[in-house]
């Protein structure tokens, strides 16, 4: 194989490849390469207890058409994870020749006259293996995230993986492979997110699939590693060489185009991006609905589809619709919101029956408000849209939810029938 230059377009459609002691089927990568230039390929992932996926992805890549060999290396991992990075990756092994598996990785990436000069940056730095931090809300000391356990570490490791790979992607200059294949399955789904929400279109997403028993095997770090075969649990020898690595890119839709405008100042947390953008969401299509509230039918049109509605429903419906045309803001909770509806109801309670409009006073409105009154008929309003069909299941997004009150339609597009 001929010396590989330096390319200046590392993400780029690739073929199937040369036949080495590795099959790589090639696929085409999103983005167009030849738009998006970059001087820095990034290799970013996710790992835990098993570092060895680095090792395989970093083949997988070099053995692409035209090789793909990354700048640096950055790992998001436990301090768990670290130890076995440390151990597994970094540690001189005998079967390896007295040599470390990332040492043999280099080597047999040269010995396929690669250039590696200034590449490949990796070590055990905190600059190359970020760990996780948590905070401990009684004294607000941090400390390193020994496991992904709980709902609050998830949390942590959610705003952690965010940074690390907003603070690759803000950069121009760079080209990010992020690879999901190690660590906790829950880090391998915030990484996704994460590269959906912030990731640009020349950005690969990458998952590494390595043959049974390779892919559980101890001691296996790549097709190439030099030393004896390697032994089972059963006892059963195989040689690294029958190894099969491949790389699959991952889909995913760069949404950072759509909600940048929106979000102005990108927000600091996970869960606030998320919220940010279901809310830019949420907007985009109450642009589209149009809604007709009829009091004296009893229900509501959405986009033309007629849904009636029980009495609690239509209160709930009259009450957010009022609030949405009178622009009043929106409440931060169902609970914040019942003694604004308690005024609602005895005011409806107040109006004279017609024909039609007796739900005003139906026996089921005749009680004080609770938080009920909201729960109840808003889950089977949900229900009577999602059976009423598309044209109104649009509706469902703009409804109250945990943490917000409100309908969020714009008052131009609600109308109530006297």
């Amino acid at each position: 194989m001929p010396r590989t230059s330096r390319s200046p377009h590392p993400v780029s459609r690739r073929h199937k490849a040369t036949e080495t002691s590795t099959t790589i089927e090639g696929t085409e990568t999103a983005g167009n390469p030849n738009d998006h230039p970059a001087h820095e390929v990034v290799l970013l992932a996710v790992t835990g207890m098993s570092p060895a996926i680095l090792t395989e992805t970093i083949w997988a890549l070099a053995h692409e058409q035209p090789p793909v060999v990354p700048d640096r290396v950055v790992v998001i991992t436990t301090r768990r994870g670290r130890d076995q990075i440390e151990a597994l990756l970094f540690t001189p092994r005998a079967e390896l020749g007295d040599r470390s598996a990332w040492q043999c990785l280099r080597a047999g990436l040269e010995s396929l006259d690669l250039d590696l000069s200034d590449r490949l940056r990796f070590g055990t730095t905190a600059n190359d293996v970020r760990v996780i931090a948590t905070v401990d809300p009684a004294d607000m000391r941090s400390s390193e995230l020994a496991d992904i356990r709980s709902p609050a570490d998830n949390e942590a490791a959610a705003d952690f993986i965010l940074e690390q790979v907003r603070a690759i992607v803000e950069n121009p200059d760079t080209a990010l492979v992020a690879s999901l294949a190690g660590g906790r399955k829950t880090m391998g789904a915030l990484l996704y997110a994460c590269m959906t929400l912030i990731g640009r279109d020349h950005d690969r997403l990458t998952h590494v699939l390595v043959n049974e028993p390779f892919e559980t095997l101890p001691g296996f770090f790549f097709p190439a590693q030099p030393g004896p075969a390697l032994t089972d649990r059963s006892g059963a020898t195989h040689l690294p060489s029958d190894a099969r690595v491949e790389l699959a890119d991952v889909p995913f839709v760069p949404l950072r185009h759509l909600f940048d405008r929106d979000l102005g100042r990108r927000p600091g947390t996970f869960l606030r991006l998320v919220d940010q953008c279901r809310g830019s969401v949420r907007r985009r299509l109450a642009d589209d609905i149009r809604l007709e509230v009829d009091p004296r039918r009893g229900g509501i049109q959405v986009n033309g589809q007629w849904v009636p509605l029980s009495p609690t429903e239509m209160l709930l419906v009259m009450f957010l619709a009022d609030r949405a045309r009178q622009k009043a803001p929106a409440h931060g909770s169902y609970k914040e919101a019942i003694d604004d509806l308690e005024q609602f109801r005895l005011e409806q309670r107040e109006l004279p029956a017609t024909a039609g409009a007796n739900w005003r006073h139906a026996a089921a409105l005749a009680c004080v408000v609770d938080e009920r009154a909201i729960t109840r008929p808003l889950s089977s309003l949900k229900d009577k849209l999602r059976r009423a069909g598309a044209a109104a299941v649009t509706l469902i997004d703009c409804l109250p939810e945990k943490g917000r009150c409100s309908l969020e339609v714009p008052a131009a597009l609600i109308h109530i029938r006297p």
